[in-house]
């Protein structure tokens, strides 16, 4: 949308805005799960996300990787969570918006409405929700020999699609979650190698203990002290790769076709940093109701501050849905924060 258009937007008075109840910036799990539960109070709902479609990083970065952490889900492919949630959102009528990158968040001239301008309109709400996840986000990348001029022809970041790597000779480097998850999952399809630079992963203890079971099957090769120092290839494709046992100072060459780095991602709040909100570290400070310092503005999921961090599926579900409990009651003083379960007695 042209600037002189979203200026212009800005400038008409309430009465001519559609204005919505909330707007839940960030269309992630948390965010779908906060306009749900927004559709449940009734409230008009609008959902912005600045990626092209809904999802977050389960879309964006491991469509098919399990996810673990979602109560009723043994575990669930992180696509096939992504459709639960957006047909249990989309049963209301709320307005979607993907595509838009947050340029802007303020109170509008007369403190009543909460305003949001992104790159291609200006949303006017009572209350906003946001669930941007970590903000915006990059891979940690790793500076050795050959790794950069293989990105995208062998060495990978993230995972769209499991069948490019079945029967490829693939090497993991991490010691976090991700790393585990991506370990167990391709054992059955790939030969894979996992190197960790030291001998405790940061993994959940299920997975770490499944990995331990596959390298004792035979099923799965894990290094630890273990460095890539080098990747070698023909110029199209990765053909051996160099590893370094950082103990030792040892060196050894295996063969290998597909690099996965899962070394973290570096985030960065971009413009909410530029918003008012009082930030701590990398997060937006809130307290137990899930409130900034913004009056009608929320935070819920990764990117909510708090004295004890548990960067969970489950835990961004139920502080959305608080946040948008206090919303409502913001809006309308008489409705009840809690308005209770069918089987609670009156």
């Amino acid at each position: 949308m042209d600037t002189a258009v979203v200026e212009q937007q800005a400038t008409q008075p309430a009465t001519e805005r559609d204005v919505y109840d909330i707007i839940i910036l960030g269309g992630g799990p948390t965010g779908l799960f906060g306009a749900f539960y927004a559709g449940l109070r009734e409230m008009k709902t609008k959902i912005v996300e600045g990626l092209p479609e809904l999802g977050g990083q389960l879309t964006a970065l491991y469509p098919e990787k399990f996810i673990y952490d979602v109560p009723g889900y043994p575990k669930v492919l992180a696509r096939d969570l992504v459709a639960q949630l957006v047909e249990q959102t989309l049963q209301f009528d709320q307005t979607v918006c993907v595509g838009e990158r947050a340029i802007k968040l303020e109170r509008d001239e007369a403190n009543n409405l909460v305003v949001l301008t992104t790159d291609k309109a200006v949303h006017y709400a009572k209350t906003v929700v946001i669930a941007g996840g970590v903000g915006a986000f990059s891979p940690t990348r790793l500076d050795a020999p050959g790794v950069g001029d293989y990105e995208g022809k062998g060495v990978y970041f993230f995972v769209k699609e499991k069948a490019p790597f079945a029967g490829k000779e693939v090497l993991i480097v991490g010691g976090g979650d991700s790393a585990a998850d991506w370990s167990l999952a391709f054992k059955d399809i790939a030969k894979v190698t996992l190197i960790h630079r030291r001998d405790h992963f940061r993994a959940h203890e299920t997975s770490v203990r499944a990995m331990a079971a596959a390298k004792e099957a035979g099923e799965l090769d894990i290094r630890t002290f273990h460095e890539l120092k080098e990747v070698h290839g023909d110029g199209e494709r990765i053909t051996e790769v160099v590893l370094l046992n950082n103990q030792t100072q040892e060196t050894m060459t295996i063969p290998c076709e597909v690099v996965l780095l899962n070394l973290g991602f570096k985030a960065d709040l971009g413009p909410i940093k530029e918003w008012g909100l009082e930030l701590e570290k990398r997060a937006i400070r809130v307290n137990e109701r899930m409130e900034t310092n913004i009056p009608g503005v929320y935070a819920a999921g990764d990117i909510a501050g708090s004295s004890v961090k548990l960067n969970l599926i489950a835990t961004g579900f139920g502080q959305a849905a608080t946040a948008v409990c206090i919303a409502k009651n913001y809006i309308d003083p008489k409705s009840s924060i809690f308005p209770g379960h069918s089987s609670e007695k009156e």
